[in-house]
């Protein structure tokens, strides 16, 4: 792959500016101090999330787990404001852009935490409770030692059966083709599940940084849509879940040089 030249320090945005990340637009625009939103939340009350009362207001729930800079909640906060979001990760520093992001577009319809996914579902969601998860480039971890920190194994997706309201819709996509392999061998255990032949209507030019990146390296992108198949309970779920085959796919190595170049950009 070539190598991404780092951009040049760009100058802090102004109230009115459109941001761009390699060139295309972050979705909404920066508005004056004064209407800033404070979207961080700072840290997961013990015990199950009351929705209506973290927004405010009794409104569809999006999860984005694994959010990154915040561009794919932001994108869909921004187009969607009568969905509340939460945008999830482990990694603080990239949180603090996604929550900068946030208040400053004034979005009181999105907040931001660090966690893990897993964690989260299983402790502080309630179930039926969650219209839609977004699962976007999760990590395929290259390390055999830490294939057990994958995202996407049966024991998760039966958590996020359990998660959504009936009808519920959960979102993948990767650049892994492995990964995307895997997902299809189990994901239509739970859920009805279709690819996508292109990008997403809504972001033609890509919904992620990770997106943006893999493509400009010409690398292909596994979309898919599942729904719910409600005729599943949470204990056949469970039950499903401990017959499955775990998340052994090998992890092309040459595919890391894109988490470095990510990294580095």
């Amino acid at each position: 792959m070539p190598p991404v030249r780092r951009s040049p320090p760009q100058p802090q945005p102004q109230p009115g500016d459109i941001e761009l990340e390699f060139g295309v637009p972050i979705p909404g625009r920066i508005l004056p101090p004064e209407q800033w939103a404070k979207t961080a939340l700072k840290k997961v009350p013990p015990g199950l999330l009351d929705w209506d009362a973290l927004f405010g207001r009794r409104a569809p729930i999006v999860i984005d787990i694994g959010c990154g800079n915040g561009r794919s909640t932001l994108g869909s906060a921004v187009a969607r404001p009568e969905v509340d979001h939460l945008g999830i990760e482990i990694l603080p520093v990239v949180i603090r852009y996604a929550t900068r992001r946030a208040n400053q577009r004034g979005l009181s319809n999105i907040r931001f935490a660090v966690i893990g996914g897993r964690e989260f579902l299983s402790e502080h969601v309630a179930a039926g409770s969650v219209a839609e998860l977004h699962i976007y480039h999760p990590q395929p971890f290259y390390d055999p030692a830490q294939i057990h920190r994958r995202l996407i194994t049966p024991e998760f997706l039966s958590l996020a059966h359990r998660s959504l309201v009936p009808g519920g819709k959960l979102l993948l996509q990767t650049d892994h083709p492995n990964y995307w392999a895997y997902m299809q061998s189990v994901v239509p255990c739970f859920f009805e599940m279709h690819a996508l032949a292109g990008p997403w209507p809504d972001s033609p030019r890509g919904r992620t940084r990770r997106e943006i990146i893999a493509r400009h390296h010409g690398l292909p992108i596994f979309r898919g849509e599942a729904i719910r198949r409600d005729e599943i309970s949470v204990d056949e779920a469970l039950r499903l879940a401990n017959s499955l085959p775990p998340p052994t796919f090998n992890a092309d190595r040459r595919l890391r040089q894109l988490d470095e170049i990510e990294a580095k950009s």
